[in-house]
């Protein structure tokens, strides 16, 4: 057996997120510094910059982790990967190759403690049955899963959603049941919540990150006219239709 006070609170560090079998530690202070670098750390922490940490408890269970995001494991866990043979492969190699992003995760199964590289970006823990059990994000965001989550790319709906839109023609979709851990450049406390009940968002800018694959997202102008979006000085929006959630950093 294993013990470990990683989710104890200390004088560096207290558990600010804990949601299925993912918990977020984040380091109140940094007190490993330098005369050099503690100025810097002092800065940093008055504007609200922690470093954080992502715990994951294993109950004869698994998660899929970004590839390199492993720290450190304890207890009985196998790695793996979430290849289903060489068809299965080269889908996913193509997958990786339009999305920017390797389709290809690590899998770790089984009962212990899995603790993730620290990093100074905003988790988001979100459980997909708030989403109609499927969710498109931007790339980059994805850095856990429950091994319960499918992951597979979506193609824009038209070419004029990628092109004019500001979101690329290719993002991966995360469907099932089950917790997914987003790496995001803005906290949860700064980020818009949409719930959409067979309705329209419309938004100025690639600003959504993450999105219901059940919603039809389009580029359209702000005005039935030309000369009415050129008066208007809006534009083209990028607009979500239909019943789901939209997560918008607003900054």
């Amino acid at each position: 057996m294993v013990r470990t006070n990683i989710l104890n609170p200390t004088a560096a560090h207290r558990l600010v997120k804990q949601l299925g079998p993912f918990s977020v530690i984040e380091y109140s202070r940094d007190l490993s510094v330098s005369a050099s670098t503690a100025q810097t750390a002092y800065y940093m922490s008055k504007m609200g910059v922690h470093k954080k940490q992502v715990v994951v408890n294993l109950n004869n269970s698994g998660v899929l982790l970004q590839s390199g995001a492993m720290q450190m494991i304890s207890g009985n866990v196998e790695v793996s990967t979430n290849v289903r043979g060489a068809g299965d492969l080269f889908k996913k190699f193509a997958a990786g190759r339009v999305t920017g992003e390797s389709s290809i995760k690590p899998r770790y199964f089984g009962t212990g403690t899995v603790i993730l590289e620290p990093t100074y970006r905003y988790i988001l823990l979100e459980d997909l049955a708030n989403w109609n059990g499927s969710m498109t994000i931007e790339d980059g965001l994805f850095l856990a899963c429950s091994d319960t989550v499918q992951m597979k790319v979506t193609a824009r709906s038209s070419f004029s959603s990628a092109a004019a839109g500001g979101e690329g023609l290719f993002n991966n979709t995360l469907y099932g049941q089950g917790v997914v851990v987003l790496e995001a450049n803005v906290p949860s406390e700064e980020l818009l919540i949409f719930d959409l009940d067979n309705d329209i968002l419309k938004i100025d800018g690639s600003m959504a990150i993450a999105w219901s694959q059940s919603l039809n997202f389009t580029v359209e102008r702000t005005t039935k006219t030309l000369m009415g979006s050129a008066a208007s000085g809006e534009g083209l929006v990028n607009v979500y239709r239909g019943t789901g959630r939209v997560l918008v950093a607003p900054v």
